[in-house]
């Protein structure tokens, strides 16, 4: 059941910078930003037992839409992709700080004898995630600030998307490419 009702959160916290422009049409921010409030409770409480970096994310994002709620205005709603990746950026750029990266933690689970040239590889990696954090973050908050809503929508619920997409196709034929001659 945890797994549906993540997935379904999923689904829908990706969704969001579309439902903001199309229930912009018919609701106050308020309510929006309360719809959203009420998704991340109910993600944090289907994983209150299990202690994980996304908590962070969660509170953050509950604490964001308190403020959303209570500024009640179009241009707080639009902050979101922008602390969502603010958010990201530090648990990647903490995670290499420590002796293992993110991304090796994430790739132990299916190779928990990592070579050393794979704890290089997995820190490179994390490293990347980080620039792609700065870079769309920074886009974000260029579309939140100066864009339209349509542009802002067309960014960070397709465009986004898609880069990130491109990013993680990559490394995944650039680590099988590897994973051959090593």
């Amino acid at each position: 059941m945890r797994i549906l009702i993540n997935g379904i959160i999923a689904i829908l916290g990706l969704l969001y910078p579309l439902a903001v422009y199309f229930g912009l049409q018919y609701f106050e921010p308020w309510k929006l930003a309360g719809a959203l409030l009420v998704l991340l409770l109910i993600k944090l409480g289907v994983n209150y037992s299990n202690k994980h970096w996304s908590q962070s994310l969660l509170i953050a994002g509950i604490l964001y839409c308190g403020f959303a709620i209570w500024s009640n205005n179009q241009l707080s709603l639009r902050f979101y992709p922008v602390l969502v990746n603010g958010v990201l950026l530090a648990i990647f750029s903490l995670s290499l700080r420590s002796s293992s990266s993110l991304i090796e933690r994430l790739a132990r689970l299916q190779y928990p004898n990592l070579s050393p040239e794979g704890i290089i590889y997995t820190r490179q990696v994390t490293q990347i995630w980080c620039g792609f954090f700065v870079f769309n973050g920074f886009i974000a908050l260029l579309t939140a600030i100066w864009g339209s809503f349509e542009v802002w929508s067309l960014y960070n619920g397709l465009v986004a998307y898609i880069l990130m997409g491109i990013l993680m196709g990559g490394e995944y034929i650039i680590r099988k490419r590897i994973q051959t001659h090593v």
